[in-house]
């Protein structure tokens, strides 16, 4: 006699990268068993009416990030429960190594932070912050252990790589299939540009985005590219905001490269317009790179649709604006960067990309899900519905709305860049791993129940 199994999520309408079909979802010790219609008696989660897409993976998030004598507010605790809200069941941060720090030891504090804490699976990139011999080294024994992603900072004094440095960590990455993420600024002129306006007086937070204009990430992406080339290594560009860098994209990819790229739903949604908020107000919308012009935001969009983008993150960082934000009262430049997000990705996505017909359904849970997950070498344990895939769920209702709201989020901050915004979709459900972890956006899961996920390369490493 088969096993019982422990869930059936009824009646939906199962939607994959690949195809939407009417199909019950059977699921056991944690893992889709069955896809079909007559499926044996089992508890019953009711689907009907809603869309069950794979649960969504975040590949990019910012938890518990110290950055000098402070820390992002959203620690591993409320930063995964708020995830889970969000429909997310997969998020990826970072090591916090500093330059010269012990790469192994890096994973080890990191999770040593999170184990016990986490409501939802965890991968962690590493963070390569120079490029010396006994870094590098460290290298194929956590590929091995299943850290199969790096992060290379092209600024932020104490994390930039230069350019010979950059060549050494990409042919290393290369070397043992490990996925460089590149944050490409050009340091050298984000310093000359700030110091040029804050000598001239302008210090309001208006001004942030004078400071890193499109050309200062396009030109970085470019030369990122570049070096990448000389050394056979392909890229995953993080947080791409502008025509100009998705040009340099086209051109490497015109040259036989291999490159993965995202963007944010900030990107997509807002612009610089933001920064006319009276007073101190446009604090609240600096990040880096900064909201461009309105017409970039299209452009990404496109750029989402025809698969030039292959990934939409949030780069989630949150700050409070009546604490943290406030250091930079007298400069633009010290007001911590980053925007929240964990939560309210995946309503937006859906609201303003499938339901303005921006995105295909089967495009969404591509971008939000399976290439997130393709690029963590995590595919198809993550970010798909199959049978022997995680019973990673997320439901949502098309019939309802969505209206963003800072005090009706689970994120650990005090403002949400969309404050009021209403949009078409609710997600009414959560599963992790056959586990019912969110349901009508109050979580009922148990904290500490995330694993640190070991990962095979990526395909596209």
């Amino acid at each position: 006699m088969a096993q019982p199994l422990d869930l059936i999520v009824r009646n939906g309408v199962v939607v994959t990268a690949a195809d939407t079909r009417r199909l019950d979802v059977g699921v056991r010790d944690g893992v889709v068993v069955a896809l079909g219609t007559n499926l044996p008696e089992a508890p019953v989660l009711d689907a009907s009416g809603c869309y069950v897409f794979p649960g969504f993976v975040d590949p990019h998030v910012h938890l518990q990030l110290r950055v000098g004598d402070i820390v992002s507010t959203d620690d591993f605790e409320t930063g995964t429960v708020a995830a889970a809200c969000g429909g997310v069941t997969t998020l990826a941060d970072f090591t916090g190594n500093a330059r010269g720090d012990d790469l192994a030891e890096g994973v080890r504090a990191r999770w040593a932070e999170a184990e016990g804490r986490i409501a939802v699976d965890l991968a962690l990139h590493l963070t390569l912050t120079d490029a010396s011999e006994t870094t590098l080294a460290a290298l194929p024994a956590l590929a091995a252990a299943g850290h199969t992603s790096a992060k290379l900072y092209m600024t932020y004094a104490g994390l930039r790589l230069d350019d010979g440095e950059m060549l050494r960590a990409l042919a290393a990455c290369h070397a043992q299939r490990i996925l460089p993420l590149v944050h490409a600024e050009n340091h050298d002129a984000v310093a000359y540009l700030t110091a040029r306006l804050l000598a001239a007086g302008h210090s309001e937070p208006r001004y942030h985005p004078a400071s890193r204009p499109p050309l200062v990430e396009s030109e970085a992406a470019q030369r990122a590219l570049a070096l990448a080339a000389m050394v056979d290594a392909p890229v995953y560009l993080a947080h791409v905001t502008c025509r100009e860098t998705l040009a340099a994209i086209a051109q490497a990819r015109a040259r036989g490269q291999q490159v993965v790229a995202e963007t944010c739903p900030q990107y997509l949604a807002l612009s610089s317009a933001c920064f006319d908020a009276p007073g101190f107000e446009a604090a609240k919308y600096v990040c880096t790179p900064p909201l461009r012009p309105a017409g970039h935001g299209d452009a990404l969009w496109t750029a989402l649709a025809e698969d030039e983008l292959q990934i939409v993150s949030t780069d989630h960082c949150p700050w409070n604006h009546e604490v943290e934000k406030q250091r930079g009262r007298d400069a633009f430049s010290q007001i911590p960067n980053g925007l929240p997000g964990v939560e309210t990705r995946i309503p937006l996505l859906y609201g303003l990309g499938v339901a303005q017909a921006r995105l295909s359904l089967q495009r969404f849970v591509a971008v939000a899900a399976s290439e997130p997950a393709r690029a963590l070498g995590l595919f198809p344990r993550k970010g798909t519905i199959a049978v022997g895939s995680d019973a990673d769920l997320a439901i949502l209702d098309p019939r309802g709305t969505t209206t963003m709201q800072a005090a009706g989020l689970h994120q650990r901050v005090d403002y949400t860049p969309f404050e009021g915004w209403t949009v078409p979709g609710r997600l009414v459900a959560t599963v992790s791993r056959g586990e019912v972890i969110v349901r009508e956006g109050q979580f009922l899961g148990r904290r500490g129940r995330g694993r640190l996920l070991c990962r095979q390369p990526s395909p596209w490493a």
